[in-house]
């Protein structure tokens, strides 16, 4: 098998695509979620806060000289990519148990009832039984 086969067989296996759509649909929703974070939850956050804005937050460790700048700690940074990661994760914690609570309302859902057997077919089993047991 030539390796153009080869690499496009494995390319469009299922998993290779499934896993690229999720890849794009995630980095799409992390986007959402750090949007929704910064400009939504954060500035009330804030605000609640005596009116501090997160980003800004950081400790100076070297005070910057004319041509260099100043070292800082920025622990505002910090404090808004946990909370983003915090929402992100349980969001998404959300979406699985919903897609397992969907996945196991399609495995309870009844499978066929196989017929009721018929009066001459319970005669004919015991019949068979009663052989079996002489």
């Amino acid at each position: 098998m030539s390796i153009t086969k080869e690499f496009k067989a494995f390319a469009m296996r299922g998993n290779v695509v499934d896993m690229a759509v999720g890849i794009v649909i995630g980095g799409a929703f992390g986007r959402i979620v750090s949007s929704f974070v910064a400009d939504v939850l954060m500035p009330p956050l804030g605000m609640l806060l005596g009116n501090v804005n997160f980003a800004d937050l950081a400790v100076t460790l070297k005070e910057g000289t004319d041509d260099v700048a100043a070292v800082t700690l920025n622990y505002g940074n910090f404090i808004q990519s946990t909370v983003d990661f915090v929402i992100i994760a349980f969001a998404i914690f959300m979406v699985i148990k919903w897609m397992n609570s969907m996945k196991k309302k399609e495995e309870a859902t009844p499978a066929a009832v196989p017929p009721v057997p018929s009066k001459e077919e319970v005669l004919l089993s015991e019949i068979r039984d009663l052989l079996k047991q002489r």
